[in-house]
């Protein structure tokens, strides 16, 4: 992952307001089928990632694990993040192509 152009498209959809991040709100968007996207932090918590990878299998959202925490909060502008939830199909689509 040596190109981090997808941390620019992430801050884009966080922008136009597609992204839900913390863990309950995340789970929230997995249960109800509107997450098509979810990034977790590759420093996250072996319970808050069991969790998370769990949830989305079984509802069959896509998953990928990304650099840390701090990473994704400053591509969101906020602070340390674990957890991103993207609920626009374009923007999970780009960044699945970004991030394979």
């Amino acid at each position: 992952m040596i190109n981090n152009n997808w941390l620019s498209t992430l801050g884009l959809a966080t922008r136009a307001r597609k992204t839900v991040t913390g863990e309950e709100l995340v789970l929230k968007e997995v249960r109800s089928g509107k997450a098509k996207l979810v990034l977790l932090a590759g420093d996250a918590s072996q319970n808050t990632a069991k969790k998370i990878q769990d949830k989305c299998k079984h509802y069959e959202i896509p998953i990928k694990v990304v650099v840390d925490r701090y990473e994704l909060g400053r591509a969101i502008g906020k602070e340390a993040r674990v957890v991103i939830a993207i609920v626009d199909k374009g923007f999970a689509t780009k960044l699945l192509t970004m991030l394979d």
